[in-house]
């Protein structure tokens, strides 16, 4: 196996753990699988044999697949947050043009 073939399939377990990460919530797995995924598509830009093209159009799949995931699991965490009382900070720029943000509180009781 060439060296381009071997750094092709270690994206693909790369993808892979990135996927389980996701499905898991594993934000620490997610990150490594994460940084290793971008260390070996560096690597990749390279310079690749041709004949890896098809390999790599199912890791691109692979790839959109994960990112379709993790936007869900994005959303999923919003809605939450916002069901709780929190918002995702909404960065604005006030008068001197610097930026602040402007806190949504809800109150989830009253005692």
């Amino acid at each position: 196996m060439s060296d381009a073939a071997a750094t092709v399939e270690r994206l693909a377990r790369a993808l892979s753990d990135e996927r389980d990460a996701l499905l898991a919530g594993d934000a620490g797995a997610l990150l490594r699988a994460t940084q290793d995924k971008l260390a070996l598509l560096r690597e990749l830009e390279q310079g690749i044999d041709p004949a890896l093209a098809g390999r790599l159009s199912e890791l691109a799949e692979l790839n959109r697949a994960n990112g379709a995931l993790l936007a869900r699991r994005r959303r999923e965490l919003n809605w939450a947050l916002r069901h709780m009382g929190r918002t995702e900070s909404q960065p604005g720029y006030d008068a001197s043009g610097g930026t602040t943000q402007a806190p949504r509180m809800r109150a989830l009781a009253v005692a």
